[in-house]
Parts: structure tokens; C-alpha cells; sequence
């Protein structure tokens, strides 16, 4: 037995119900299961998604709050702890940072933060550091570049 030879067992799936084909489909009457008259058997009828009636909708009744700015930038943080995973003298950039799996998703900027200590010296390319963690980083006999 092949995967293209597999069918259900005979009787075990019932034809779809074809609406609108005429009387002798069963459904194709002047009202094709639609009940007679009304908003709902018009084609094309039914009421939109959140509406109630001419009630004020919920999302009408509700306070709206706060902003959202559509300009915002995320920004992946980094801080100089997590850099002891990586061997000295390598370059550290957002493509090393995602394989060591300290960044992930989408983001805009890469910014190292100054928490934790750094014993040795990588070359650091981010887009931007904070004072603390670029005199660390400095002090450990590293440099930084902001890209």
C-alpha cells in the first residue's frame, strides 16, 4: 500500500452541502437555506464584527490609553558580564552575539551595558555603549567600535 492509494473507508465521508444549485440538490429552493427575508439571507448581509444592534460597541465604550510611537527603535541589550563566553582577542559583533544566543528576534540596535566584569580583551563592534561599559572593556585591554 502506497500513501497515493489511501482513501477513507466507503460511506465514512459525507458530500459537502451545495447550496444554491437548484431543487433537486435539496437546498436550492428561492431561500438556498438562508431562511426567508432579513439582513442575513441578502447577499451580501450580515453585520460587521463588533457590531451591537446600534448599541455603542465595547471597543467604542472603552477609555483608550497611553501612545504608541510608530518611530520607536528596539534596542538588544548586552551586558559586559555576558562577553566572558567568548575567547580572547575575537571580534565581537551582532552576528557572534546571535550564534552565542545572547541577542534574539528582531531589534534595532545593539547596546552594551556597563554590568558585570570583563577579564579579557575582544574587539567590540556595536552600535552603541554605555560609559561604564566602555571603560571596562578599555580596561581589559579591548576597544571598541561603534558601527
Amino acid at each position: 500500500m502506497k500513501l497515493n492509494e489511501l482513501k477513507p473507508p466507503a460511506g465514512s465521508r459525507k458530500k459537502p452541502k451545495r447550496i444554491g444549485r437548484g431543487q433537486g440538490s435539496g437546498h436550492g429552493n428561492h431561500s438556498s437555506t438562508r431562511g426567508s427575508k432579513g439582513q442575513n439571507s441578502r447577499s451580501g448581509g450580515g453585520v460587521a464584527r463588533g457590531f451591537e444592534g446600534g448599541q455603542m460597541p465595547l471597543q467604542r465604550r472603552l477609555p483608550k490609553r497611553g501612545f504608541k510611537n510608530p518611530f520607536r527603535t528596539k534596542v538588544a541589550e548586552v551586558n559586559v558580564q555576558d562577553l566572558r563566553r567568548f575567547e580572547p582577542g575575537s571580534v565581537v559583533d551582532a552576528q557572534a552575539l546571535a550564534e552565542a544566543g545572547l541577542i534574539k528576534g528582531a531589534f534595532d540596535v545593539i547596546k552594551l551595558l556597563g554590568k558585570g566584569e570583563l577579564d579579557r580583551a575582544l574587539t567590540i563592534k556595536v552600535d552603541r555603549i554605555s560609559a561604564g561599559a566602555k571603560t571596562k572593556v578599555e580596561a581589559a585591554g579591548g576597544s571598541v567600535e561603534l558601527v
